[in-house]
């Protein structure tokens, strides 16, 4: 059916209105596309004022102004043929939704060419969005990632108009002023593509001058140039991104993202469109959800990853181990590390953290990085490194045995394996019998202490591998000291049924906590011998090694004392070959 000219735009507009006001919109895919004709559900609920019908053409006249300049990019990206480009953000919408019957149906007949124009910028399938959904999508953007690595030699001389229209578009749709832009392009020494790169270099300066939220990140590799713009995310305290890039990079750039980024952040993807009208906006063909990148690209993206990072800096100065001479150091290797040495750069994570944690913004691939330093300046293999799984309670895990879903405790008698537990407050407790031949380590934090953990792995090592418990050797490693550490009233309770002295003030609703001194009397009251046991009551400070975490933010994390963006240290120990 051939609709006039007039019908097409009003229809069009209706639709571009709806698209932000809406309950919901649905494009049904199931519908017989083949002919010239698409169809347009739109369901609403809640408008009144049925006195006006939507569907009578004098109440809408076309150049009318009230506020359609939000949708600047939808017109951009969607161009009516007789429109230009500047006139089209000062196209406006007489009547809003509120002039809507109630309980509105309608069924919107479009052209074969505004319908594909419409689905080219939303939908690449059948899909559902909420009016939620869309201003998370739209306003909530609070970074701009623009990646012209492979754009085209062809279109270098427009890359100017390009961002300017890229960052024109954020702007207004955004709810912020004016969202954070970076572009990213290569700079290799000595290929072709960084000589097709260095062309564009100019323009990007030029454009950067003009645009004070905007940084050009020009890097040798994808894995530098997202490394940088996320120290300035993390910077800003910025998490939602939206990524425009070239189709083909899409698949790529996720997988970058995957490894360099946490579930702190939000990315969402649009593909950037470089066609000069509607005719020539291209629908890329839809990637089935089942295909992935190959093994080898895989593999390849990860090397350059890992290179990368090996090759920054250490920060905060060297990579310091904290050793106790209680344990021989000819049969164990051990230590407690500290926050230097590591290339984490978030102040609370900064700089040797060893634990990655959805919640926090230190990927794992970062974490890896510093447990490979730690492990050549301590001599293990990190390939053989063995972590508890936190569950702030007392099960052991025994090396060699099915392990549990979560343990606090882990024991092992194999040589050149290493196990560790992690601390930010709650102490890594390390053990070792030099009789036996066999090392445990556990994390006692105050649930811990009270459920008997560190009694829990001294009592593994006597079943599984013979040990006296007079013969094991236990450290307690940097943690909260009581000088720092309250609980409310009824947890204190329980540490002073353990001791009167572990609690002070505590009368008060927050008395102070000794959890050191906890875990030494169960220890004790275990069979531990006293001498066997070094915390912070050791007469040679030279030899102390239960630094208070909270007293110290220059050599520890502390989750008492940075929140809930806290890094971590670990206490770690194994039997040398």
């Amino acid at each position: 059916m051939n609709y006039p000219l007039f019908m097409k735009k009003y229809f069009y507009f209706l639709v571009l209105q709806l698209l932000y006001t809406y309950l919901e919109v649905i494009i049904c895919h199931d519908y017989d596309f083949s002919t010239a004709e698409k169809m347009c559900l739109l369901s609403f609920d809640s408008w009144t004022k049925p006195d006006i019908n939507p569907l009578s053409p004098p109440h809408l006249p076309f150049d009318l102004c009230i506020g359609l300049s939000k949708y600047s990019d939808i017109l951009q990206a969607c161009r009516i043929s007789d429109c230009s480009q500047e006139k089209l953000p000062s196209l406006f919408w007489a009547c809003g939704p509120e002039h809507w019957p109630r309980n509105l149906s309608i069924r919107v007949l479009l052209s074969e060419y505004a319908f594909s124009c419409l689905t080219a910028k939303f939908f690449t399938g059948a899909c559902s969005y909420s009016r939620k959904n869309l201003q998370a999508s739209c306003s909530m953007v609070e970074a701009v990632l623009v990646d012209v690595f492979s754009l085209p030699a062809n279109l270098q001389n427009n890359i100017q108009g390009l961002l300017c229209n890229t960052v024109e578009t954020i702007e207004k749709c955004s709810s912020i002023p004016a969202p954070f832009v970076y572009v990213m392009c290569c700079q290799r020494q000595g290929t072709e593509r960084n000589g097709e790169q260095e062309s564009l270099l100019p323009a990007l300066t030029d454009f950067q001058s003009l645009k004070k939220r905007l940084e050009v990140v020009h890097a040798p590799s994808t894995a530098a140039a997202l490394y940088t713009i996320k120290q300035s995310l993390d910077e800003k305290d910025l998490s939602i991104i939206k990524v425009i890039l070239p189709t083909l990079r899409k698949d790529l750039m996720k997988v970058y993202i995957d490894h360099l980024f946490t579930a702190v952040y939000q990315f969402e993807f649009e593909d950037l469109q470089v066609a000069s009208d509607c005719e020539n906006l291209k629908i890329p063909e839809p990637r089935s959800e089942e295909q992935t990148l190959p093994t080898q690209d895989m593999a390849l993206i990860q090397s350059e990853i890992q290179m990368y990072l090996g090759s920054l800096p250490s920060l905060k100065g060297e990579l310091t181990i904290l050793r106790s001479s209680l344990i021989p150091d000819d049969i164990f290797l051990h230590g407690f590390t500290t926050r230097a040495g590591g290339i984490s750069y978030i102040p609370t994570l900064s700089s040797c953290n060893l634990f990655s944690s959805s919640k926090r913004r230190d990927p794992q691939v970062v974490v890896k990085e510093n447990l490979r330093r730690l492990a050549n300046a301590a001599g293990f293999n990190p390939e053989t490194f063995h972590r508890v799984k936190i569950d702030h309670a007392n099960a052991v895990c025994i090396m060699g045995k099915t392990d549990p879903d979560s343990y606090d405790g882990i024991v092992t008698n194999q040589k050149g394996v290493t196990i560790a537990a992690p601390g930010a407050d709650c102490i890594p407790v390390l053990f070792a019998d030099p009789v036996r031949k066999a090392c445990g380590a556990a994390h006692s934090g105050w649930k811990g202490t009270l459920l008997g953990v560190s009694m829990a792995t001294v009592n593994a090592m006597v079943s599984a591998y013979g040990c006296n418990v007079k013969d094991i050797l236990v450290v307690l490693g940097p943690s909260v000291g009581p000088c720092c550490y309250k609980l409310p009233h009824e947890s204190a309770t329980e540490f002073h049924r353990i001791d009167p002295k572990c609690v002070r003030l505590f009368d008060s609703a927050n008395p102070y906590i000794d959890i050191r001194r906890a875990t030494r009397i169960l220890l004790e009251r275990g069979g531990i011998l006293p001498e066997n046991i070094q915390d912070d009551s050791v007469t040679d400070q030279n030899q102390n090694v239960t630094f208070c975490t909270a007293c110290h933010p220059d050599k520890f994390y502390s989750h008492f004392r940075d929140g809930t963006n806290f890094g971590t240290q670990i206490g770690f120990i194994s039997i040398k070959d």
